[in-house]
């Protein structure tokens, strides 16, 4: 198996950035705004930009397979992992219905929690008419229930304020498990920018409105719109939110949702070895 480390395809004016890739699965790093896979013909989503790269580095001319494991909703940056075949689309998702996945966020909030940890659990229902989740009685038709763990972070909060580039660290394909870290450092996404100015240098910093805090987040169950919701069921929306955030709705104009899976734990389902990878060092 051949490993394509960091590997930049450019196409219709977007980037993708490959963390890892193997015959049988790639990760990749997804931008703000890109969706997963989007319903619209020719899109630039990452199902597209996927296939479109295995195509044209591949002797094999035919539709590549190609088949989405987890999502991430449009407006968040983070981690995923897609399998190039049948038999890895399987195991990887069995390992995501045993909750065998490790999914990590940093999410910037308006407001405090009122514990410097915790888990917050509750039942959500989706509103096909709104498109938005809500808290709900457990005894609602169609409530999911949902638990996450969180805890504010200060080492954390440099991750999107630094903006020296450095390279990725090697992944060893030889060893008993694959890692791979990125040194805090300017994405090179069109967005990067925005990100720096809205993810404040400090964990909890007023800025004469409202009170900003760093949030890590271990995502339990995957729900729809799930850390958003929840975070603004206990009056720490996120900043950029413009569907749960009140303040950030009033708003006009682009405004980047501030949450990122920055991190993403599985194993590889032919080799067996333990995959880490992370946006930070």
């Amino acid at each position: 198996m051949q490993n394509h480390i960091q590997k930049n395809y450019r196409k219709n004016n977007s980037t993708l950035n490959i963390l890892f890739e193997d015959s049988d699965i790639i990760v990749c790093e997804k931008p703000h705004g890109t969706a997963t896979q989007s319903r619209r013909i020719g899109s630039p989503d990452m199902v597209n930009l996927i296939k479109r790269h295995i195509y044209e580095t591949s002797s094999d001319k035919s539709e590549p397979y190609l088949a989405v494991i987890h999502r991430l909703d449009q407006p968040v940056r983070g981690i995923l992992v897609f399998a190039k075949t049948p038999a890895a689309a399987k195991d990887l998702n069995r390992q995501l219905q045993n909750g065998d996945f490790g999914k990590y966020y940093l999410a910037l909030t308006n407001g405090i929690p009122a514990d410097t940890s915790g888990t917050l659990e509750n039942y959500l229902y989706k509103n096909p008419q709104t498109n938005t989740a809500s808290v709900c009685d457990a005894k609602k038709k169609g409530a999911k229930k949902a638990r996450l763990f969180y805890e504010i972070h200060n080492e954390l909060r440099d991750f999107f304020t630094d903006t020296s580039r450095s390279t990725p660290d090697t992944i060893n394909a030889n060893s008993e498990d694959i890692f791979f870290s990125k040194k805090s450092a300017n994405t090179g996404d069109e967005h990067a920018s925005d990100i720096q100015d809205i993810f404040s240098n400090s964990t909890s910093v007023n800025n004469g409105q409202s009170t900003k805090t760093l949030l890590k987040i271990h995502l339990d169950t995957g729900r729809f719109h799930q850390i958003r919701c929840q975070l603004a069921a206990i009056g720490c929306p996120i900043v950029g939110d413009t569907k749960y955030n009140q303040g950030c709705r009033a708003k006009k104009g682009w405004q980047t949702l501030c949450l990122c899976a920055y991190k993403l734990e599985f194993t590889h389902p032919v080799t067996h070895k333990k995959m880490h990878f992370s946006l930070l060092a």
